[in-house]
């Protein structure tokens, strides 16, 4: 897949997820085969009030390239304003506009989503946006603002006139939010309607959904994103049975200890040990999901961890109940 110019190798897409897409995430994941990744979702007004807390989403590292910066807002002036601040402050590959966020703080502004209920006036701000960027600009969507009003055709040939050089697509409507099956059904033909590459996403939990969203629609890549949290091999599934048909089978509880010290050290790394223990307490547990003993691990993950001595010898516990002797 190639984005204005930019080779994206594999086929899967790391989504944008809040609390979730740090620096230490996406350079944890990319080893597994993430083609392309996305920071959290940056707003253009924190950018534009020269916000310390929202500067902190802008970075990014050699490790992380190909790597899109996300920004949402509701008018071009900020927006516009914005690129020209992230372009001096930030190295990234491709500017990515959030249009498909459901969230009611954002779409309350008219940001994310709510942008889809005004094609034309959308028309306009993406129009300035490409003009204002020196990178490649992508969107990510969603099928429309409630089962009513889809439009998920109409708004990705818009975003392609406007001059996107990609556009992910959740197959859920705003109004769905994460809830409900997404209907892939519904964007049969659009690849066949653009000249640019389309990705897809929405509850990639298996390399059978990946192949199944891609035969269904014929995209280009899929966007995985709570189905990789603690479940990082995914990827790596994905994109071998994508290639070769054939199913890996899925790490063991060994290597999900592995991954989850190595994701560990490079979160505490990166925000020090307070901040990143407190996240670390709601993501790591996602790691024991389905295996045996998983409440018992859970539970003292979330309640005995104090910091980085106790986690890793948590952790090295697990490693050891289920080491053969």
């Amino acid at each position: 897949m190639n984005i204005g110019g930019i080779e994206i190798k594999g086929h899967v897409v790391l989504a944008p997820m809040a609390g979730i897409t740090t620096l230490a995430y996406r350079e944890f994941m990319k080893p597994f085969g993430v083609g392309l990744s996305y920071s959290e979702m940056v707003s253009d007004c924190g950018i534009d009030y020269l916000n310390e807390k929202t500067y902190a989403y802008l970075e990014s590292s050699e490790e992380d390239r190909p790597f899109g910066l996300q920004l949402f807002g509701f008018a071009k002036e900020n927006t516009v304003k914005a690129i020209g601040i992230v372009e001096n402050k930030a190295e990234y590959d491709i500017l990515d506009i959030n249009l498909g966020c459901p969230v009611n703080k954002v779409t309350r502004t008219g940001s994310g989503s709510a942008w889809l209920k005004r094609p034309q006036e959308l028309y306009d701000y993406i129009r300035a946006v490409v003009t204002a960027s020196h990178k490649p600009v992508t969107a990510k969507i969603r099928l429309g603002w409630d089962e009513d009003s889809i439009n998920v055709f109409e708004v990705a040939t818009l975003l392609e006139k406007a001059g996107v050089a990609g556009v992910a697509v959740h197959a859920r409507t705003s109004k769905q939010g994460y809830t409900g099956a997404p209907d892939f059904e519904k964007l049969v033909g659009l690849k066949e309607q653009l000249s640019i590459p389309l990705i897809v996403s929405g509850n990639i939990f298996s390399a059978e959904d990946a192949k199944k969203a891609v035969e269904l629609t014929k995209a280009d890549a899929v966007m995985v994103a709570r189905g990789g949290v603690g479940n990082p091999y995914l990827i790596t599934q994905i994109n071998h049975y994508l290639d070769t048909g054939e199913l890996l089978p899925s790490p063991d509880v060994l290597a999900q200890v592995d991954y989850a010290e190595q994701y560990a050290k490079k979160l505490i790394a990166l925000k020090g040990e307070v901040i990143a223990i407190r996240e670390l307490r709601g993501i790591l547990p996602k790691f024991f999901s389905g295996f045996p003993g998983y409440k018992k691990v859970r539970l003292a993950l979330t309640q005995n961890v104090a910091g980085e001595k106790s986690l890793f010898r948590l952790l090295e516990g697990v490693r050891e109940q289920n080491s053969t002797p």
